[in-house]
């Protein structure tokens, strides 16, 4: 498997377009991996993660098609990963564009269809001529659930995150190799962790939250100092392979420096930091 980062930012962007701190004009000033796109990502060329406002500029910037995609796995329907645009634009008469399986919880699905129902009053996501009109397949999911997408199996797990959108997490298992992609999240609910272990997953790649870098603790996101733990504690169950990378995600200015600054940073912590176009 491949997985590219087609965008690394936190909601705002990074820098935030109308923020003069410390951290967004040396972003600015610095260019290149510093600047960061809204979050989401492309495994091989056919399964997207999260259908975020920025994915068309970060393909076309970072060389990558993503008319060959067939999947796609939502974490959640905030705005920062979800632009109702990107389905809307699948009942325009797109030319070969394969069907979209979609895959998402019940709560996220609720959500993306009240986003399009109400901003552009097409009835609702989840009728099935609706689906049908925006050349979608609908597949709910839930915490715990495991699951073939295409040539992928996946796990769902339930993320620490706005409860409202019943937010998932997903390890993806493929070509013998296992990704687990953990962003947005706090700390790790139990039952994610117990599900993980009764699967016996052993991941490749971990990528995990690291919006608040070194700021204040809260429950939505992770610190620097929590994505430490956390690493340490799939560590402890025996869930990262050998060899297996760890990288920070979802990175906001307030608490994470530039790019080569949380490099260094998170290089004396044992971790890498993901970057806009970076394949894995």
């Amino acid at each position: 498997m491949q997985l590219t980062f087609l965008g690394t930012a936190g909601a705002e962007g990074y820098p935030s377009a109308f923020c003069r701190c410390d951290n967004c004009e040396r972003a600015r000033a610095l260019g290149g991996p510093s600047l960061r796109k809204r979050s989401a990502a492309l495994v091989n060329a056919d399964l997207l993660i999260d259908l975020g406002p920025d994915i068309a500029v970060a393909a076309a910037q970072h060389g990558r098609l993503l008319t060959g995609v067939r999947y796609c796995l939502q974490t959640h329907a905030h705005a920062d990963h979800f632009d109702p645009l990107h389905l809307l634009a699948r009942g325009w008469g797109l030319i070969g564009a394969p069907r979209l399986h979609l895959y998402a919880s019940a709560g996220s699905l609720r959500q993306m269809a009240w986003h399009l129902h109400g901003e552009f009053d097409l009835g609702y996501l989840l009728d099935p001529a609706l689906a049908e009109r925006l050349n979608l397949a609908i597949h709910p999911v839930e915490p715990g659930q495991i699951f073939a997408v295409g040539p992928y199996r996946v796990t769902a797990v339930a993320a620490s995150h706005d409860p409202s959108q019943e937010p998932l997490l997903y390890a993806i298992e493929g070509g013998g190799r296992s990704i687990f992609y953990g962003t947005d999240t706090g700390l790790l609910p139990e039952q994610s962790w117990q599900t993980l272990r009764q699967r016996g997953l052993r991941f490749d790649v971990a990528i995990l939250d690291h919006t608040y870098g070194d700021g204040p603790e809260r429950r939505d996101h992770l610190t620097g100092g929590q994505f430490v733990a956390q690493v340490a504690r799939l560590r402890e169950e025996r869930l990262l392979a050998a060899g297996a990378r760890v990288f920070a995600h979802h990175i906001a200015h307030g608490g994470n420096p530039p790019h080569p600054d949380l490099v260094a940073l998170a290089a004396t912590r044992g971790y890498e930091v993901a970057c806009d176009g970076l394949t894995v």
